[in-house]
């Protein structure tokens, strides 16, 4: 159960964290360059990822539809 709550919080948080754009465009609308763009990049896709797991998890997907969904969700949420 602690696991489900867990999950959804990060499902909520990754939604509004990236209600306003993708992480590209949140780094951009900072204004950030170099070293801290680099490291919020990096954070905005780990949480990215944290999150489209636990949505993969709680749509019971597996192996290679999980892969793709996670793949896809993570694509999306850091924008290119």
């Amino acid at each position: 159960m602690r696991a489900v709550l867990i999950a959804f919080t990060l499902c909520a948080g990754l939604s509004a964290a990236h209600a306003d754009g993708t992480c590209t465009a949140n780094a951009a609308d900072k204004k950030l360059a170099g070293a801290a763009k680099t490291s919020f990049m990096g954070k905005c896709q780990r949480d990215a990822a944290a999150s489209c797991d636990a949505a993969a998890a709680s749509k019971k997907l597996a192996g290679a539809a999980k892969t793709s969904f996670t793949t896809k969700c993570v694509k999306d949420a850091v924008g290119g």
